[in-house]
C-alpha cells in the first residue's frame, strides 16, 4: 500500500495563529527542537468530529512545556479552538490530531532562552493503531531491550519528542523480527509500558498495572480505569515483575492511538483475549464517541 509523505499532503495546518496550507508549514534545519529535543507533543483521537479528551490533552501539552522549561504563547482555551480550527478545514470527521510545539531557530547551543516557543496543529485521517485482523486476536509483543530511565535522568512526567527516540528503535525491532509492538521494562527492571501505550493485566477479575511513577500516565489510561470502576472492577496499580506475567490471564495495552488493544502474547507468556478486555473496549468505543453521535 502506498503511503502520502507527510509533507506532500493537501489542507491546512494551524501554526502560530492560524490555518497555513499544508505544503508550506514548514520550520528552518537549525530549529533547536530539531537537534535538541526541545518539544512537547499530544496525540488524540477524533470521533464524529470531535477530539475525545481535549481539554485533558490541552492542558497536559501546556504542563509539559513547563517541564522543559517553557511556555506556549497559546492558552489552553486557544489550543483547543485551534483544534477545532484545523479539522473543520479538513473536513474531517475520524482520525486523530497532533499538536505540537518546539523552541524554534533564533538560537542554537544547548543554551536556548532566546528561541521561539512555536505551536503547530496538524490532523490526518487514521485507522487502527495495530492491523484490526490483529487487534482483534491479540498482538504479540517482545521484551525491549531498552528500558524506561530513571525519574532523576529524564523529565519522565512531560510528553516529550526526545524521551520517544528508544521506543522508535524498540518499535522498529518488534516489526523487524514479525512482533507488533514491545514491552519496555524500568530502570529498575520492574514492568513499565509498551513503546506508546500503557499496559493492563487481567488476574481473578481484577486489573493490575504497573504504578506510572517513571513513565507517562496516560489519559486513555485514567479512562480505562474509571470505566473499570464503573462495571465493579478493581485496578490495583502497583510495583509488577516480569516473572509475574506467567500467572495474569489477560493483558491489553491503553493509549490515544491505540485506544483498548488485547495481546496475546509476550515474549514466552500468553494470554487470552477475555470478556473484561473485550468489555472495555467496547465501553471505551462508546466512552470515547460524542454523546450525540452514539445516539444517532
Amino acid at each position: 500500500m502506498s503511503i502520502i509523505p507527510y509533507d506532500q499532503r493537501d489542507g491546512y495546518i494551524w501554526m502560530n495563529g492560524g490555518l497555513v496550507p499544508w505544503r508550506d508549514a514548514k520550520i528552518h534545519v537549525l530549529t533547536h527542537g530539531l537537534h535538541y529535543g526541545s518539544g512537547v507533543f499530544e496525540g488524540a483521537r477524533i470521533y464524529s468530529g470531535e477530539v475525545f479528551a481535549l481539554k485533558q490533552h490541552s492542558e497536559r501539552l501546556h504542563a509539559s512545556a513547563k517541564v522543559l522549561g517553557f511556555e506556549i504563547p497559546y492558552t489552553v482555551a486557544q489550543i483547543e479552538q485551534a483544534c477545532r480550527d484545523v479539522i473543520k478545514a479538513q473536513g474531517l470527521a475520524e482520525g486523530y490530531i497532533r499538536p505540537i510545539a518546539w523552541r524554534g531557530s533564533e538560537e542554537m547551543g544547548v543554551a536556548a532562552k532566546a528561541t521561539k516557543i512555536n505551536l503547530a496543529v496538524a490532523c490526518w485521517d487514521w485507522g487502527s493503531y495495530f492491523p484490526m485482523e490483529e487487534r482483534l486476536k491479540g498482538i504479540r509483543l517482545r521484551f525491549a531491550d531498552y528500558r524506561r530511565p530513571d525519574p532523576m535522568t529524564a523529565p519522565c512526567k512531560a510528553k516529550a519528542t526526545g524521551l520517544y527516540m528508544i521506543c522508535t528503535i524498540e518499535k522498529h525491532r518488534s516489526m523487524d523480527t514479525g512482533y507488533a509492538d514491545a514491552l519496555m521494562l524500568d530502570y529498575r527492571g520492574l514492568i513499565a509500558e509498551a513503546t506508546g501505550a500503557n499496559v493492563f493485566f487481567v488476574k481473578d477479575g481484577k486489573l493490575h498495572t504497573p504504578a506510572p511513577d517513571c513513565f507517562l500516565d496516560g489519559i486513555t489510561r485514567r479512562t480505562v480505569i474509571g470505566l473499570a470502576k464503573k462495571r465493579g472492577i478493581e485496578t490495583v496499580e502497583r510495583q509488577i515483575q516480569p516473572e509475574e506475567l506467567a500467572g495474569f490471564e489477560q493483558c491489553f495495552l491503553t493509549g490515544s492511538a491505540a485506544e483498548v488493544t488485547p495481546v496475546s502474547e509476550i515474549g514466552q507468556y500468553r494470554f487470552t483475549v477475555g470478556e473484561i478486555t473485550k468489555t472495555l473496549m467496547d465501553d471505551y468505543s462508546a466512552n470515547a464517541r460524542p454523546k450525540h453521535a452514539a445516539a444517532e
